[in-house]
């Protein structure tokens, strides 16, 4: 099969002295509710070889799973318009510095502990040390996406949260497709494994080094799901 890579991005790797091509799958827009296995039968079955990996992006599962906060279930207050005027503004998407999103941080963590994450991070900033607000709120804040309609209009009125039990879904898809995969967040800037596969034979550290260029992209390239296949 010929292997394709999106533009800015290359088809092979290499990881601990391997090398690897990527394929980047073309697929229709991902809509809340769909069955992930569906859209693996469709998308990756037809082109997957034993011994590959798939790397799906969170936020496809997340849908399928209907794990979607929508814009009116955010009531914002006075803390988070508050704090989110001193939070910085990722050129990703739309962090904390917006209410939306510091007001969810606030819902599901607790104010207590966004005031500190908040006072932690303008602290440590000082040292230019970066994302400390993050790893203290942890990852259902960090890892929340939407409330962004600059790629994707579809996404300014739905924040779409982690998935649930990531490993649990990749488990279920290589019992009944026979696919090993991982799902990942992952943009240009950081990659983060968060579920995979539990007879993958790499490490976590190697997983996230086979996506370290982000070869999903994260415009409208329409490529969640990655293969990978160690060159022979």
């Amino acid at each position: 099969m010929d292997f394709y890579a999106n533009e800015g991005k290359n088809v092979e790797i290499e990881v601990n002295g391997n090398i690897y091509l990527r394929h980047a799958i073309k697929t229709r827009f991902i809509k809340q509710g769909e069955n992930y296995i569906d859209i693996f039968k469709e998308y990756v079955s037809p082109i997957y070889q034993e011994g590959d990996i798939v790397s799906s992006s969170e936020k496809i599962i997340a849908l399928c799973q209907n794990r979607v906060v929508t814009r009116e279930e955010i009531k914002i207050g006075f803390w988070a318009k508050f704090l989110s005027k001193f939070a910085s503004h990722p050129e990703t998407g739309v962090g904390v510095g917006e209410t939306i999103k510091m007001q969810y941080a606030i819902d599901t963590v607790g104010l207590f502990r966004v005031i500190w994450a908040s006072f932690a991070s303008a602290v440590t900033k000082l040292f230019g040390k970066k994302g400390v607000f993050y790893k203290i709120v942890g990852q259902e804040v960090s890892g929340l996406d939407g409330f962004y309609d600059h790629v994707w209009k579809e996404y300014g009125d739905i924040g779409i949260k982690i998935p649930e039990n990531p490993s649990g879904v990749c488990n279920e898809i290589k019992e009944k497709l026979d696919i090993n995969c991982m799902i990942v967040d992952a943009n240009d800037l950081g990659q983060e494994v968060l579920g995979h596969s539990d007879n993958i034979g790499l490490t976590e550290e190697e997983l996230k080094d086979l996506i370290r260029d982000n070869p999903s992209g994260q415009g409208k390239q329409l490529t969640p799901i990655i293969l990978i296949r160690k060159k022979v």
